[in-house]
C-alpha cells in the first residue's frame, strides 16, 4: 500500500507533510515550520510521530522541530553536510545516500541552490518526492546561497525522476508561479490548463500541491530552459548556455510583479 500524505498548512504559506504507513502505524513529518498545527493533525488522526525530515535550515522549515521533538521523541533527520545550521540531528544523512523509513527506501538527493545544504527526499516505492524550496509547482526557490548552475543541476536531478512521481514542495506559491510562467510561455496549452486547475483549487480553498514530475516538465519554465521558446522569451539565442538562460529566467522572476 502506498504511503499516505497529509498536507499541513503552517505559518502564512508554508506546508509540512505528514507521511504515514498504515500497515506499520509509523509516521514522519517533512519540515516543521511550527509545531502546533502538526501536533493537532497528529492528535486528530491518533498517529504517533516517529521521524522529522529536514530539507534545509531556514526558520520557516525548522522552527517547530524542538517542540515536536520534546512532545513526541521523534528522530530528527537532516543533511550531515549542513548539520551546524540545522537543529541537532539524531540521524545525519548524506546526499546521494539512502535510508529506510516507513518500511520503504528513501533516497536523499542533494539539491543545492536555494541554500547550499538543501536536500530532497524521494520515496520511489510510493512515487513521492519532498522538494522543500528547490522544485516547486511551476517554479523553483530563490537563489539565496547557491549559484544558477547548482540550482539548474538540482532541478535536472529532480526532473529525471519517474513521470508519475508526486512533487510536494514547501510553500503555496502555485498561482504566483503560474502568472509568471504564463508571461514566459503564454501559448503553452499544458500550462494554460494547469493554471486554470490551480485557480479552481485555490477558489475551493485547496492546496496546489502535489504536482507531478510529468506536469512540471510540460509547464515549469525553469525545467524548460533548453527549449527555443523559453530562450526566445528571455531574449537569448537558441544556442545560449542553459545556465545563462536559467539565470536570466530566475532574475526575471525575482522582479516579476504580474
Amino acid at each position: 500500500m502506498p504511503l499516505e500524505v497529509v498536507i499541513v498548512p503552517c505559518l502564512e504559506d508554508n506546508y509540512a507533510y505528514l507521511v504515514h504507513n498504515p500497515d506499520l502505524g509509523e509516521t514522519l513529518v517533512v519540515d516543521a515550520p511550527e509545531a502546533d498545527p502538526i501536533l493537532a493533525e497528529l492528535n486528530i488522526r491518533r498517529w504517533s510521530l516517529d521521524h522529522i525530515l529536514v530539507t534545509h535550515h531556514h526558520y520557516d522549515h525548522v522552527d517547530g522541530i524542538e517542540k515536536l521533538r520534546r512532545e513526541t521523541d521523534a528522530t530528527v533527520i537532516g543533511n550531515a553536510a549542513d548539520a551546524e545550521r540545522l537543529p541537532p540531528l539524531d540521524q545525519p544523512v548524506e546526499g546521494g545516500g539512502e535510508i529506510a523509513l516507513l518500511g520503504e527506501a528513501c533516497a536523499v538527493i542533494d539539491v543545492p541552490g536555494h541554500t547550499v545544504g538543501h536536500v530532497a527526499y524521494h520515496f520511489p516505492g510510493s512515487e513521492l518526492v519532498f522538494t522543500g524550496d528547490s522544485l516547486m509547482v511551476l517554479g523553483c526557490g530563490r537563489l539565496f546561497e547557491g549559484t544558477p548552475a547548482q540550482m539548474l543541476d538540482s532541478l535536472m536531478k529532480l526532473a529525471a525522476l519517474p513521470d508519475r512521481t508526486k512533487v510536494y514542495s514547501g510553500h503555496e506559491y502555485g498561482l504566483a508561479n503560474a502568472r509568471f510562467a504564463l508571461s514566459v510561455e503564454p501559448d503553452n496549452p499544458f500550462l494554460q490548463r494547469k493554471a486554470k486547475k490551480l485557480e479552481k483549487l485555490r477558489e475551493e480553498g485547496l492546496p496546489t500541491v502535489p504536482s507531478t514530475i510529468e506536469e512540471e516538465a510540460l509547464t515549469n519554465p525553469f525545467l524548460r530552459v533548453r527549449l527555443p521558446q523559453i530562450r526566445k522569451a528571455v531574449g537569448m539565442s537558441e544556442d545560449a548556455d542553459p545556465v545563462e538562460v536559467f539565470a536570466e529566467l530566475r532574475r526575471m522572476k525575482d522582479i516579476f510583479r504580474g
